[in-house]
């Protein structure tokens, strides 16, 4: 029977379960508080430069094709996909930097220059890894979080103790050298948590990293945002902007209607893709599943300082992506997850789009965003943003043999207040809830609402975790858990 579904936010998971809802019979509306859709994949642009304010990374190709697929399509028909070569530079120093190229065999190559036997130890390592994405991504976060069985299979009863090891002791006992050692630990941080809080099953993510490559949408990562939105348009999605959800209403157990900028709107099934502790503050107390003690106790991934610059020149000495570890990574972790403040030395990431895409910024100059990873909840002022870009902007010049303060034509940032203002996140965190051992699939916040009927809820908060990818798969598995109930 067709029912009238309301979504709550336009993120990547709303996306995805919109389309999936609509191609079920569905009538769909989604309500986005923000004038643009995408949440916190937006984007800015100014003087002719363009930015993606959110996710920068492209990885996992898979999943997009997965995603589109399920309707007959396929990324291309939506956008341009280039394949970053190399993937990206990680700096220790000055004039010490370790490149990752776009394919495994040169990889191999790097790490065994850099410490003897360590090549082999590598094509080992990605064995594994790429056994445990083949078993994660293809089956495992395809599966809705309900109960402990879903985690029971064949494959996984063979990897049992990958989910009790860690991926730091992993890497450590294979590895010995400190930048190995930190490439290595690099993409278990997209999940959220640090690589010594992290099971070691998570190593798929360096399948991820190695073996499928970096890649970068034609527009920024906003295209698939447009495309999903296309695609949602085409299966009869609507949208409305600026529309700001006050309260979910219930009646009887069920929930019935959203006031939407003080209107009462009905609706069947309501959905919410906006952060998951904010949405059950749309709700009266008595019909909220966690509790402010819960939310409390809950490991988040990491807050962020960004920084989105447009040079007058072009910056040499990087590559599109560009990581800068030549502080203490484990100093910086701490600041983040076991004493949160702010950093002494923080480790930073750059991004710059118009290395590879020329709609990233006019004609001889550059795009350049920023990036230093917090702990949700910091004090955020003016004063402190400025500090830290005086901090990393002196390093890079630093690191990277050039001068660039001098080149800046203006500077936009975006941290804690601003991660809470426009998207209502909990304590301003940038990535949802961090995927550890406590905190993976039916231990996370849950799909469908343990106290209202017909209440549900998508993304990097609940099943599967935080990140682009994951988004897509929480919108299919919420979209298929509302078909069945």
């Amino acid at each position: 029977m067709r029912k009238k579904i309301k979504i709550i936010g336009s993120g990547f998971s709303s996306l995805a379960a919109a389309c999936y809802l609509a191609q079920q019979g569905n009538e769909v509306v989604v309500y986005e508080k923000n004038s643009t859709i995408g949440g916190r994949a937006r984007q800015l642009k100014k003087e002719g430069f363009t930015f993606d304010i959110g996710p920068t990374w492209y990885w996992m190709p898979d999943v997009f094709e997965r995603f589109f697929a399920d309707f007959g399509k396929k990324p291309s028909d939506y956008y341009h996909l280039i394949k970053l070569n190399p993937a990206y530079q990680v700096y220790f120093g000055v004039k010490d930097f370790v490149t990752i190229a776009d394919n495994l065999p040169e990889i191999v190559t790097v790490f065994e220059s850099i410490e003897k036997g360590s090549g082999a130890k590598l094509t080992e390592f990605m064995k594994e890894a790429q056994s445990n994405y083949d078993i994660a991504i293809k089956d495992l976060v395809y599966r809705p979080g309900v109960s402990p069985l879903e985690l029971v299979t064949l494959e996984t009863a063979k990897k049992v103790n990958q989910f009790f090891g860690n991926i730091s002791k992993d890497i450590r006992r294979r590895f010995k050298n400190t930048k190995l050692i930190q490439i290595l630990e690099f993409p278990v941080l997209f999940l959220g948590a640090k690589p010594s809080d992290t099971p070691s099953f998570y190593s798929f993510m360096n399948f991820a990293d190695f073996g499928l490559g970096t890649w970068h949408p034609k527009n920024g990562m906003y295209s698939v945002i447009v495309a999903m939105e296309s695609l949602a348009k085409e299966l009869g999605v609507t949208f409305q902007l600026n529309a700001n959800v006050d309260k979910i209403i219930v009646n009887d157990g069920k929930a019935s209607a959203i006031v939407v900028n003080g209107e009462t709107i009905n609706g069947d099934v309501i959905l919410s893709g906006a952060d998951y502790h904010h949405s059950e503050t749309l709700l009266e107390p008595k019909y909220r599943a966690y509790s402010e003690k819960y939310w409390d106790k809950k490991t988040f991934a990491p807050s962020s300082l960004l920084f989105y610059v447009g040079f007058d020149k072009k910056i040499e000495n990087v590559e599109h992506h560009s990581l800068f570890f030549d502080v203490d990574f484990d100093t910086h972790a701490a600041a983040i997850y076991d004493t949160p403040q702010w950093p002494k030395e923080p480790l930073f990431y750059a991004s710059f789009p118009s290395k590879t895409d020329d709609n990233a910024a006019p004609e001889g100059k550059e795009a350049g965003i920023f990036l230093i990873p917090l702990a949700p909840g910091l004090k955020d002022t003016a004063e402190l943003r400025n500090l830290y870009f005086e901090k990393i902007i002196t390093r890079f010049e630093k690191l990277t043999q050039q001068t660039v303060k001098e080149n800046i034509i203006f500077r936009e940032s975006f941290c804690v207040n601003d991660f809470i203002k426009d998207y209502n996140s909990y304590k301003g965190n940038a990535y949802g809830l961090a995927n550890t051992l406590l905190q993976t699939a039916f231990l996370r916040p849950k799909l469908k609402s343990k106290k209202v009927k017909n209440l549900f809820f998508t993304g990097q908060l609940t099943v599967p975790g935080p990140g682009v990818p994951p988004s897509l798969i929480s919108g299919k598995l919420v979209a298929e858990l509302i078909e069945k109930n």
